[in-house]
């Protein structure tokens, strides 16, 4: 799997987690669910969203990679 659709994927199941989470915020409403929210839920989405950040720019710096050896063959 390239990084590009590793990023894709990435992507797309953490906006799915971001969905299924705020279904679940319309359900499960007290001090607990803040609790576990700011515990865990945000730390994965900032992670997630850090990880697709770093992810982008390993593939543009690959690309870049690419097209330099290219050139000086």
């Amino acid at each position: 799997m390239s990084l590009q659709n590793s990023r894709g994927r990435l992507l797309g199941l953490s906006r799915e987690l971001i969905r299924n989470w705020q279904d679940t915020q319309e359900i499960w409403r007290d001090q607990k669910v803040r609790e576990f929210d700011q515990t865990y839920m945000q730390p994965l989405f900032d992670s997630c969203d850090n990880a697709i950040a770093a992810m982008e720019d390993l593939d543009k710096l690959l690309a870049k990679l690419r097209n330099d050896c290219e050139i000086e063959e």
